[in-house]
């Protein structure tokens, strides 16, 4: 633990960032918004998070090559995260704070893995090409990184059960609250750039799956089946996160980011590439009465409402837009999740605190909002329980659409007790609903001003569960 003298894990990366962004480092951005000290907070910042991973994507400097009973634990390699299960990994941010900067840490950048991280070596990893393509082949990472083209995009990840567990009654799974969402400097391989290397068929209609390598023998293998047009557009196979190479822990030595979508979709540790006419669907991909590859594809990650057994499954779908999945019923039963719809989380002040105002009276309330594939048009502060509303501003800079925007709200309270909302609009219109519906409604899209709750309780962006209470001196 370091002493009360010495800089934290978050204080060193935001001075490497900034040292890098003034000496002209490229893309390599990171705003820090100070603050006041509040009470009632964790900072999440207690002990040094991994700095550099070693050829298993899972060591650090000062940890064994090979994993073992020396490893780090879990809580020290991010103390920023809340533990909700040591294995398989799953964790979330623990504290609001991480919510008031641009880039999203290391330690504090939340981790969901459906499979315990695999021990990976970097040479011996191969993706594979199968399907529509004029030759398969199988693609080594030195290919990966040194024969293409390399890009960077600045990625809102957010697991698509972040709110889980505000729906009411409770559902199954991790029970995800405001921090199964981080925002990234993702850098890679363009998707494009392989599928065109290689002759693959990027007609529309067409789709690639990717299949991760994690899965036990005789488990379901972690695949997402990508539009063609989504794959070709900006998705990448990235290799760096931060700047750094990715740990085991986010995809070592390869994953697929899908910018704007939810993180279902951005497959870690990818091992093969398979295009064709449809998504993974029926007998073909199904074995000894097991879902092979259409789990998580087909009955995982989709928006199924109490009165369904389960969801309905469909070759292809020509709506990509989770939001009018949702809202289209006739054409696509049970949604499936795929971009992001909007939504705002309020980073300071954090939940439970206690904050005094400044010489002037204000408090400054800060945070961060998104939208998937779309822009964020505004974002709205509420302080009355969503009587009335006052307009946040946006903080520069701003990295691009499927990056979240900083926002800045001057409050001018009382003193007393409050509970904060944040409400985000995007550029097609589209509000944050205020609560999650009950499950007798049997709600598929946001109607009423409510979020339709469902069993597996995916992609909440009701404002009211996500709030939070402060006591103003």
């Amino acid at each position: 633990m370091p002493d009360d003298t010495t800089p934290s894990t978050r204080e060193r990366y935001l001075e490497r960032r900034r040292f890098l962004l003034a000496a002209g480092a490229g893309s390599a951005l990171l705003a820090g918004c100070g603050q006041p000290q509040e009470t009632g907070t964790p900072t999440g910042t207690a002990s040094p998070a991994p700095e550099s991973p070693t050829a298993t994507g899972t060591a650090t400097e000062t940890e064994p090559e090979t994993p073992g009973e020396d490893q780090p634990s879990l809580e020290e390699r991010y103390p920023g995260l809340r533990i909700l299960s040591p294995e398989p990994e799953n964790a979330e941010a623990a504290a609001r704070d991480t919510y008031t900067t641009l880039i999203t840490p290391l330690e504090e950048f939340y981790i969901r893995n459906h499979y315990p991280t695999p021990d990976i070596q970097e040479s011996e990893w191969t993706v594979s090409l199968t399907g529509a393509f004029d030759q398969e082949a199988d693609l080594s990472m030195q290919e990966l990184k040194e024969g293409y083209s390399t890009e960077t995009v600045f990625h809102v990840m957010q697991c698509s059960g972040n709110g889980r567990s505000y729906f009411q009654p409770q559902v199954g799974g991790n029970q995800w609250t405001f921090g199964a969402v981080g925002n990234a400097e993702w850098t890679g391989t363009p998707v494009s750039d392989v599928l065109e290397a290689y002759g693959a068929d990027t007609s529309d209609g067409m789709w690639v799956s990717f299949m991760g390598g994690e899965a036990p023998d005789g488990e379901d293998i972690f695949t997402r089946s990508i539009p063609m047009s989504k794959a070709m557009d900006d998705c990448l196979l990235a290799y760096e996160m931060n700047g750094e190479t990715l740990v085991g822990d986010h995809g070592f030595p390869v994953r697929l980011v899908v910018p704007g979508w939810y993180g279902n979709n951005n497959v870690k540790w990818v091992s093969r590439m398979h295009v064709m006419d449809m998504m993974v669907y029926g007998d073909e991909w199904e074995t000894d009465e097991q879902r092979l590859y259409t789990h998580w594809q087909q009955y995982s990650y989709r928006i199924i409402p109490e009165e369904d057994d389960e969801a309905e499954q469909y070759e292809s779908i020509d709506i990509f837009d989770t939001y009018e999945q949702m809202q289209n019923p006739d054409r696509i039963r049970n949604a499936y999740v795929n971009d992001q719809l909007v939504k705002s989380l309020i980073g300071y002040p954090g939940e439970d605190s206690t904050v005094s105002r400044r010489a002037d009276g204000t408090i400054e309330v800060l945070g961060t909002a998104w939208a998937g594939d779309n822009a964020v048009e505004t974002v709205e502060v509420s302080d009355d329980g969503g009587e009335t509303w006052g307009d946040a501003e946006f903080m520069a800079p701003d990295l691009g659409t499927d990056s979240w925007r900083l926002f800045r709200y001057v409050w001018e309270p009382e003193p007393g007790e409050y509970t904060l909302y944040s409400r985000a609009t995007d550029a097609m219109d589209r509000t944050q609903p205020a609560t999650v519906s009950a499950p007798e409604e049997q709600l598929r899209g946001i109607q009423d001003d409510q979020f339709p709750w469902n069993q597996d309780g995916y992609i909440n962006n009701a404002y009211e569960p996500h709030g939070v209470t402060v006591t103003v001196e």
